[in-house]
């Protein structure tokens, strides 16, 4: 009687993984994915039968480029003259790094991304947080036309309500207000910008909070950081608004990050990414934007004024991975160094193979990540790569007096990369980033500066010390490795 019951199920449950597998085969080869996710997405699909389906329909379908910034080529004749004007402006100009690699490098960008070089611009760099907010204020505060805002994370703390007030009180004055804002990133809704809204500003959430279940777009978020104001002052970095990123969080302390100020037609790049993403995310037809002239006023020239750089977007919506094919191009034409900031380190296979080949060809390999945790299980992972090049002769840094958040990286002494753009699957694949490229040695100098200053709070990870970790500690590693194409 048991038996025959047994048997039964026995039957059904053979059935039932079989019809999972099958399903698992198709669902995952429907459509183009590196290996490295198919792998993990079937792991997840067999080994966690329904449920591995459902995270799956929130968070591995992909997203659709074409429905999420469809009106673009509306406005792509437009966006033609403005990289034309950006053109017959750097004719002002000298270009202050003009070697062979800045040149491939320049290409690749404006082949894939259409990313205009722009020459004649000035950076500052901040990497305290109430130092940053300080001067963003200020440059708010100053606001006669415009004030467009972009970010991954607001809280609704000290600092995000700070924010939000000296908006309402910019668009009483009648200056033109615009947010984004990722609800996914922090902690703050709708209902807490209402006083922007009923002050005049327009606030919306990124589209790919949207329409969850229909578009299940769970797993895209917009990580960019993103301020211009009239149009010739721009910020972007690491930085997102909230009070930990003063360093007033006890569980991370003092918060170490990179935020760049641009003045010049570099912020043009800026201020089309925000354009683009904002039509993507506001509904009514009513509220989308126009490439008006008054959001791209040329700057009065200044000699002093002589960096050269790219802005460069990426996400989800594109084909090919821009960001991270140029981060590759970075490392291959070191001849010199190569230098990494960044919280998270889940390199894919290519990147693996660019950073060892750099180290085997006598290259000065460096990447710097923190010593703590800011999501346990991404960190193992960041472990687990840690540990593996740091045994193929990667020099890795861990950063000691409270939490790195930089996303940096040199090369040489030429070429120079900030922005919101770890180094990692996600950032590479998943995410909506901007990254600024900057061939300027005195950018060079500053950021390495940054770096060897870094390094004075750091330890540096050595085989007696990945030898000392506990079995434990290397299986969840390990664990979380094998999940990180998909984390």
């Amino acid at each position: 009687m048991f038996a025959k019951e047994f048997d039964i199920l026995y039957q059904v449950l053979v059935f039932f993984i079989t019809i999972n597998t099958i399903g698992a085969f198709i669902t995952i080869f429907r459509k183009p994915r590196s290996i490295a996710s198919i792998f993990a997405w079937m792991m997840t699909l067999v080994f966690i039968p329904g449920f591995g389906f459902l995270l799956y329909l929130f968070c591995g379908r992909g997203i659709d480029g074409e429905i999420v910034y469809k009106y673009t080529e509306k406005y792509q004749g437009r966006i033609t003259e403005i990289n034309r004007s950006i053109q017959e402006y750097n004719l002002q100009y000298h270009q202050t790094v003009k070697t062979p690699e800045s040149n491939l490098l320049k290409n690749y960008f404006r082949n894939t991304d259409e990313s205009p070089l722009s020459k004649g611009n000035d950076i500052e760099f901040y990497t305290d947080g109430s130092t940053k907010f300080e001067y963003l204020f200020k440059d708010i505060r100053q606001a006669k036309h415009h004030i467009h805002i972009e970010y991954y994370a607001i809280f609704k703390d000290q600092i995000g309500t700070q924010l939000r007030d000296l908006l309402v009180s910019k668009a009483k004055e009648g200056i033109e207000v615009r947010l984004i804002f990722d609800p996914w990133g922090g902690n703050v809704n709708m209902r807490f910008f209402k006083p922007l809204i009923d002050a005049g500003g327009q606030v919306v959430p990124f589209i790919t909070s949207r329409n969850l279940i229909k578009k299940t777009r769970l797993n895209y978020h917009l990580h960019r950081k993103i301020v211009v104001i009239d149009s010739v002052i721009g910020w972007t970095g690491g930085f997102n608004v909230g009070d930990q990123y003063l360093g007033k969080s006890k569980k991370f302390g003092p918060w170490r990050d990179t935020h760049g100020r641009i003045f010049g037609t570099a912020v043009f790049t800026l201020q089309e990414i925000f354009i683009r993403d904002w039509n993507a995310s506001a509904i009514k037809k009513a509220n989308k934007m126009d490439y008006v002239d008054e959001y791209f006023q040329l700057p009065t020239y200044d000699s002093k004024r002589n960096i050269s750089m790219q802005i460069v977007a990426d996400g989800p919506e594109n084909f090919e991975e821009i960001l991270h094919g140029g981060f590759i191009k970075m490392i291959l034409a070191a001849e010199k160094r190569v230098w990494l900031q960044s919280p998270y380190l889940i390199p894919d296979d290519t990147m693996i193979n660019a950073l060892l080949i750099a180290v085997r060809s006598g290259i000065d390999v460096r990447i710097m990540i923190p010593s703590m945790p800011d999501h346990p299980f991404i960190y193992r992972a960041t472990q687990y790569y840690a540990n593996y090049l740091a045994k193929r002769g990667v020099k890795v840094y861990l950063y000691q007096e409270g939490f790195i958040h930089a996303k940096t990286v040199i090369m040489d002494d030429t070429i120079a990369s900030f922005g919101t753009t770890n180094q990692d699957i996600r950032s590479y694949s998943l995410n909506f980033e901007v990254s600024a490229f900057v061939y300027n040695r005195d950018v060079v100098d500053t950021l390495a500066g940054h770096f060897e200053d870094d390094m004075t709070r750091c330890i540096l990870l050595t085989n007696e010390m990945i030898a000392d970790q506990s079995y434990w500690l290397r299986f969840k590693q390990s664990f979380s490795r094998l999940l990180s194409p998909i984390l």
